[in-house]
């Protein structure tokens, strides 16, 4: 009787508190769904909950985005698991090594990482509040861990501009101001990058903030909230194929019991919902593929609506779709997957236990080699996963090479790495290393290739034995630079190289380069190699003690000489010797081009390379004089022919007298033909299937014949042409389209030569015949000056390492 009276008691407290907690609503003085609420007023309520119910909900800040705003998480639970939170997570963690005994449901809900889908955060807000009042019981033995705002710079950047164009109170009609955002919409962050694709790169800070956080706990569920089309219905699990082969049985199987519940809901509100269409689980670095290759159920909710909703838009069929009908069915979904996680709390821990138990894959090691700085980048990527490694310095193993794409061999004998899928993270090992992951449907939402040793430019094998690891010194590096030295000279092959350039120039600092290879006091050094002469520098003031300081920051093997006589080779005096000429840089912005690729290039600069770049937008291009830069960036776009005759003349005369352009993508479109430079698109003859109609009803099966949705191609490398300096003779390249262009009369880097295939990923028929023989890195002199061509984007993504130097390559080492 005692017990049954103080629940009682216990069960009246707690109704009396959540009855004092404010909603929404009551709380930002305005009902939720009629404004877009700004990013510190929704941290101002999460702040005010934690403040009001201490028992229940705790708040961490677990980051700052680029402007500075806060990035917070929320643990919201039932009192007596909150006070034992920190043992409920050690527990939960020990079920990847199979020792834990964990009996909680860990439900982890991600809202807005694309800003301009910005229902969800509104939708978080609800969602809270209505699990700490009226449905509290889902917390008795689950832990939901909510992050209301993954991209709070974009969430502002929508809301600021939705509030400054919108009618009063708004305007329903389409066609309005209100519905149609500018060049840089609320979609990606600061610099421009799309989130939900970077949770396996890591490039971008706030990724990188919330893996350490995702990491510490590795739910049973995420669910990342989004939104698509106006006029599409709700999406939500289970997905569409095709599934990675990785996902198990259970982890299929529970997003139909998800789905089946959301449909229960959603059938009796008669709203429409549509699953297994479009969105599938293979590329790993979503918000819902990644989770999944941590054992976690993880899942894409799609609502209609985005950037053009609004508060309210009329839709294709005539409705009206507010945004109060869009928190509805977020609200409405994100309340079933609690629901459901609550009532399967122990399946879910049985099976998160299976899931990270011994994995027979076929490859069980995989043994990468190569330059220490390429080796290093990686393995900083695999630490930020929690990925174990090892290392290697010696022996020769068997397996599937990388390089040739059959069975081969790998000799070490320094520089080599091996990475296991005999560990917690074996999964995502798998996943993230295999050479070529298995298609179940050609048909997919992104690209199907991203091996990290094609990425990363390392040779490599995958083994079907364990390989055990060796013991490695550190070596240290000679950067001990002395006064009476003619000249220091140091190697050209990595992004480590790209910056400590960058940073000697930054400094003032003269650096020439050496356009062939040469020997000196029998030591061998090959094309772009840097040499720093006193000579150059005589009048730098404090030049040995900078360069010695910059060396050292970048454990730069410095190797000093007493002369300029070369062995073998040029001279230090000879014309083959060059200055490198410090860039001053423009990337146009805006207009034609794309926001991811120019911001693809904006992150390069500033976070990558560390080098000053001036961003000219194509509203006033026409009135900068181009004179006061030596180099234009033309990020990827749709040109067509977006510069005028006049235009072109001037981007001519400019190149003439010196200046150099890089193309990249698209921007290619715009400077060919007569009137443009010596660039040629590809002319194909087409397929004999082309010329007899196609049923209706294959139309996608048809078109995707012609398309590559992100495959991995060998192409052929001229690394006598400063474009390609610092590479071996082969490069794999991600080739993510099937516009191609003729070999240029000379110039051409890197190239695709006949009757080539793909060695990882999906590429039609027609488009591998469109690409075969064509350009994919290439130089054209045009008078005193330059155009580089970049059919492929090194950059994409910002996780493509190994392409990066051709970048660098086409800013420093191209005159």
């Amino acid at each position: 009787m005692t017990k049954y009276f103080f629940s009682l008691i216990l069960l009246a407290s707690i109704c009396v508190s959540a009855q004092q907690l404010k909603s929404p609503s009551e709380f930002l003085g305005y009902e939720l769904g009629t404004q877009f609420t700004r990013h510190h007023e929704v941290v101002d309520y999460y702040k005010y909950l934690a403040e009001s119910d201490p028992d229940r909900v705790q708040l961490t800040v677990y980051g700052k985005t680029n402007e500075r705003r806060p990035l917070i998480l929320a643990y919201v639970s039932s009192e007596e698991n909150l006070a034992n939170l920190e043992t409920i997570r050690q527990e939960h963690l020990k079920d990847t090594e199979g020792t834990g005994n964990s009996s909680k449901a860990i439900v982890w809900l991600s809202y807005n990482v694309h800003g301009n889908e910005s229902v969800s955060t509104e939708a978080s807000m609800k969602t809270i509040y209505e699990l700490l009042t009226k449905k509290s019981s889902y917390l008795e033995n689950t832990v939901v861990i909510m992050d209301p705002c993954i991209n709070p710079d974009g969430r502002d950047r929508y809301s600021n501009w939705y509030n400054q164009y919108k009618n009063t109170p708004y305007q329903v009609d389409p066609n309005s101001k209100e519905h149609h955002e500018g060049w840089w919409s609320g979609r990606s962050n600061h610099y421009m990058f799309d989130l939900n694709r970077d949770w396996a790169w890591l490039t971008q800070i706030e990724s990188q903030q919330r893996l350490k956080m995702f990491n510490q706990w590795l739910p049973h569920i995420h669910v990342d909230f989004h939104e698509q089309g106006v006029n599409n219905p709700y999406y939500f699990a289970p997905a569409a194929e095709p599934y990675h082969e990785v996902i198990t049985d259970f982890q299929r199987d529970f997003q139909v019991t998800l789905g089946r519940n959301h449909a229960k809901y959603f059938d009796a509100n008669g709203w429409f919902y549509f699953t297994k269409e479009v969105f599938d689980l293979l590329y790993p670095s979503y918000g819902d593929t990644y989770p999944i290759y941590n054992g976690s159920i993880g899942m894409t909710y799609e609502q209609g609506g985005s950037g053009r909703a609004g508060l309210g838009v009329i839709t294709g069929i005539g409705d009206t779709l507010t945004l109060k009908d869009r928190i509805a069915h977020h609200f409405t979904t994100g309340l079933s997957t609690v629901e459901v996680s609550s009532q399967n709390a122990e399946k879910l821990n049985d099976e998160f236990r299976k899931f990270h138990q011994n994995k027979e894959f076929k490859y069980k090691s995989y043994v990468l080699k190569g330059d220490k700085d390429k080796l290093d980048v990686l393995k900083s990527l695999l630490q930020k996963h929690n990925i174990e490694y090892g290392d290697l310095t010696s022996g020769s193993y068997r397996g599937h090479s990388y390089s040739t794409g059959s069975n081969g061999s790998l000799s070490i004998n320094k520089n080599g790495m091996v990475v296991s899928t005999d560990q917690p993270k074996g999964t995502l090992v798998k996943v993230l290393f295999e050479p070529n992951a298995k298609l179940s449907d050609s048909l997919t939402y992104d690209i199907t290739a991203w091996s990290l040793p094609y990425a990363y430019g390392l040779d490599a094998i995958a083994s079907t034995s364990i390989v055990s690891s060796q013991n490695m010194q550190e070596t240290s590096v000679s950067s001990n630079i002395s006064s009476g030295s003619y000249a220091y000279l140091t190697d050209w092959n990595s992004m480590d190289d790209a910056r400590f350039l960058a940073t000697l120039l930054n400094n003032g600092i003269r650096v020439r380069k050496a356009d062939h290879p040469f020997t000196i006091k029998g030591k061998s050094f090959d094309r772009g190699t840097l040499i720093i002469t006193k000579g150059d520098n005589e009048n730098k003031d404090g030049f040995i003690q900078t360069l010695q300081t910059i060396a050292t920051k970048f454990k730069k093997d410095i190797t000093p000489t007493s002369t300029g006589f070369v062995d073998s080779g040029k001279d230090f005096g000879s014309s083959s010797i060059q200055m490198i000429t410090k860039p001053k840089i423009a990337v146009l912005s805006g207009g034609p081009t794309s926001t991811l690729r120019f911001g693809e290039i904006w992150h390069f600069f500033e976070q990558q390379l560390h080098y000053p770049l001036t961003i000219i937008d194509d509203d006033y291009a026409d009135r900068v004089d181009l004179n006061d830069y030596n180099i234009l960036v033309l990020p990827d776009g749709r040109y067509g022919n977006h510069f005028n005759e006049d235009q072109l003349s001037k981007l001519k005369n400019w190149v003439r007298q010196g200046g150099k352009i890089i193309a990249m993508g698209g921007s290619i479109d715009a400077l060919d033909g007569e009137k443009g430079f010596g660039i040629e698109k590809k002319k194909t003859e087409k397929d004999s299937s082309e010329k007899s109609p196609q049923p209706y009803k294959d139309w996608e099966r048809e078109r995707i014949k012609g398309a590559i949705t992100g495959a991995i191609f060998k192409t052929k490398v001229d690394n006598s042409n400063p474009l390609a300096y610092g590479y071996g003779s082969d490069y794999f390249s991600l080739k993510l389209g099937s516009s191609s262009y003729e070999y240029l009369k000379n110039g051409n880097a890197v190239y695709l030569e006949q009757n080539t295939k793909p060695f990882s990923g999906f590429a039609g028929i027609q488009a591998q015949n469109k690409i075969s023989e064509s350009l994919i890195f290439g130089v054209e002199n045009f008078g005193r000056g330059q155009v580089v061509y970049m059919v492929d984007n090194p950059l994409f993504r910002g996780f493509w390492e190994n392409g990066k130097l051709f970048f660098a390559n086409a800013l420093f080492m191209v005159d």
